[in-house]
């Protein structure tokens, strides 16, 4: 790790304690590394976020936030638009099925799992056997510790460590205000700097319905940041690949990228069709539209650093580096060529994998439901260590909450996008290949995605549940043209998901353990594993920079947000809501709204606390800019930033605008 950068998304267990001495003169103690780890919270549907009170109080981002929001709402409530505000705890509301997540501790269990391997073992027989060590770990502790337990591979395979982790599953919606201030700018803005948004979203995890109690919450740092100083990220970024060789890098940018952007694309068409169609239609698909469009905009980024022959090169040196450390060990230049063969395997197949295996083909909550309840039937009679992960018994509770959701699923909404979904895999595979006969059932993708719909009972968690309690039985008896096509598919879909697992996955898995051998070797551990929505801490200094000649500063207060809705006239998406304009005398304008630094975040830091040197909460991370999309691949802090919400607009907001007194007081401890 060069002394230059503040690239990394470091482990708890293993943090940038030497480095941060050195660089930037910060002693990063245990106290400091348990308090920020126990007040860290994860937002099980893609987020992160803190608890900031005694009393179970969370922040998160709006847009994390949007899933239960969409789901509260109604043809009457509309809680996304219009925000919301519970004056006292008896007016929160209950969230039908988010689950949240802190971890509790770390165990490396890389010797259980890779002992359970042979150097004999077939690809199938590893992968088996290495399935099977995994789920024995977790559930044993599971067994005894109550808490959820996941094992996490890092480094491509390098490490396995045991997280373990305190769930609630009992939260309450506090807070959120307007979409238009929360998302100001829209997707215009999306993934830009200077920003204006007040993105944030409060919560509250309860116990035996009481208040939680965390051991540990977030206090709020009295005063914000200043250009140059160092600042911290908690929180459970997603997927990167760094540390991925060039081929695979390459095979991303050829065939994943491309095609993700063309599914994306039709997505957000048949979304945005249905959202022009009726006001009720539009609030119905915001959600979903916010999220194809901001999967659409950072898979371009991504795809276009990796058309970028700077990019290829760095990752050309990275990897010819490692290769001469590789001369001095028995399987010298194998693994990458392992690797390399793969991707040209995974390319016969990778279309059909992904849409009928990942799901593609079936842009749908219903769909996506029948399948569950389709391969429960077969997966739960055997043992935990041979079902597929998704079913082992340390997933099964969280599966079952979502399952069993009376969240509500809009009819129209499913018959659009799984007509959409339907036409793309048409369109990818052609008319008369074998997959899409039997999907489409001789109909066109509009009309079949109608008879779907239209037929199905799986709306009502009652039916959901009824079929589930009755098994393989009730599932072949059932009439619901879901579980049917979840039934024909699921011979081929088996078929192309063993396949992957033997022929791509297990073979990478080991080559990228030999690879993270060498790299051990010669690097040791100072360069961070992959992100793999955990817990993580990244580092960076609060910094504008220059961009054309000009010198973009480094946050933005209220006075830019009013400067910004006055010059593009106010319409939308740079609208704001009336009791904004109507108090924007009473605002103190120079309170700054956002801010940016060098930390590296990435997609599901989203609603990440961000900490001042003490520990404190002065913002809270909700997007990058768009130069900062390649951090997929690599690193960089030339002009590439995380933007957070700042503390000090949030309170601003309460104060002023939402008079919010009560919480004012909660998050401040007066």
């Amino acid at each position: 790790m060069s002394l230059f950068s503040d690239e990394g998304m470091w482990l708890f267990n293993d943090p940038p304690t030497t480095l941060l001495s050195k660089k930037h003169n910060f002693n990063l103690t245990n106290p400091w590394l348990e308090n920020a780890c126990l007040s860290s919270v994860r937002f099980n549907n893609g987020g992160s976020g803190g608890f900031i009170s005694a009393d179970g109080l969370i922040i998160t981002n709006h847009h994390i936030g949007a899933d239960s929001l969409q789901k509260l709402s109604s043809a009457t409530r509309d809680l996304l638009k219009d925000g919301f505000i519970a004056k006292k705890q008896a007016d929160e509301i209950p969230c039908p099925d988010l689950e949240l997540n802190v971890l509790i501790s770390i165990e490396d269990m890389t010797d259980k799992v890779k002992n359970a391997v042979t150097p004999n073992m077939k690809p199938a027989e590893a992968f088996a056997a290495r399935r099977a060590a995994m789920a024995a770990i977790e559930k044993e502790s599971a067994d005894r510790t109550g808490l959820r337990s996941d094992i996490v591979t890092l480094y491509q395979g390098g490490l396995y460590h045991l997280y373990r982790y305190k769930k609630y599953t009992e939260v309450k919606l506090v807070l959120a205000p307007e979409s238009a201030i929360a998302a100001f700018g829209g997707d215009v803005d999306n993934f830009e700097f200077p920003r204006h948004n007040l993105d944030f979203c409060l919560f509250r995890a309860y116990e035996n319905g009481k208040p939680a109690k965390p051991a540990k919450f977030f206090k709020l740092a009295k005063s914000g940041p200043v250009e140059g100083d160092l600042v911290f990220v908690t929180g459970h970024p997603g997927t990167t690949n760094r540390l991925e060789t060039l081929a695979k890098l390459i095979h991303r940018r050829d065939y994943f990228l491309p095609y993700n952007l063309a599914r994306l694309r039709t997505y957000e068409a048949a979304l945005l069709q249905f959202s022009a169609s009726s006001p009720t239609n539009g609030a119905m698909a915001t959600t979903d539209l916010h999220r194809v469009a901001n999967a659409r905009k950072a898979f371009t980024g991504q795809y276009n650093g990796l058309l970028n022959p700077s990019i290829i090169e760095a990752k050309s040196v990275q990897e010819n580096n490692i290769l001469l450390a590789a001369e001095k060990e028995p399987e010298k230049d194998t693994p990458w060529k392992s690797i390399a063969l793969v991707q040209k395997k995974l390319a016969l197949f990778e279309t059909e994998y992904l849409l009928f295996e990942r799901g593609d083909a079936f842009f749908s909550e219903l769909f996506t439901i029948a399948r569950h309840i389709v391969r429960m039937a077969d997966e739960l009679p055997q043992a935990s260590g041979k079902r597929f992960r998704e079913y082992r018994d340390s997933n099964l509770d969280s599966l079952k909450f979502q399952l069993y959701s009376p969240a509500p699923i809009y009819a129209a909404l499913e018959q659009a996008k799984l007509a959409s979904s339907l036409s793309f895999m048409a369109e990818k595979l052609g008319g008369g290949h074998p997959l899409v006969k039997l999907a489409l059932n001789n109909e066109p993708p509009s009309v079949r995605a109608v008879s779907l719909v239209q037929n199905s009972k799986l709306f009502n968690p009652a039916e959901r549940k009824k079929l589930m309690e009755g098994g393989k039985a009730a599932i072949q008896a059932s009439t619901d043209l879901f579980i049917k096509l979840a039934l024909d598919i699921d011979a081929k879909s088996r078929e192309l998901r063993q396949r992957h697992e033997e022929e791509v996955e297990e073979p990478e898995r080991q080559a990228y353990s030999d690879i993270a051998r060498v790299r051990f070797k010669t690097l040791g551990k100072n360069v961070a594993p992959d992100a793999t929505f955990t817990l993580r801490l990244a580092f960076g200094i609060v910094r504008g920079y220059q961009l054309d000649d000009k010198e973009i500063p480094f946050q933005t207060t209220y006075k830019s947000l009013f400067e910004r809705h006055s010059l593009m006239q106010g319409k939308v998406p740079f609208d704001l809501p009336e009791q904004w304009l109507q108090n924007k005398d009473k605002l103190k304008l120079s309170t700054p709204l956002n801010f940016a630094s060098t930390a590296d975040t990435i997609g599901g830091n989203s609603g990440s606390p961000v900490l001042n040197r003490e520990g404190e909460l002065i913002g809270v991370n909700f997007d990058r800019n768009r130069h900062g999309l390649v951090r997929n691949f690599v690193y960089t802090d030339v002009q590439a930033r995380h933007i957070a919400v700042h503390t000090q607009g949030i309170l601003e907001s309460l104060r002023t605008i939402y008079q919010a007194e009560d919480l004012i007081k909660e998050m401040t401890g007066q």
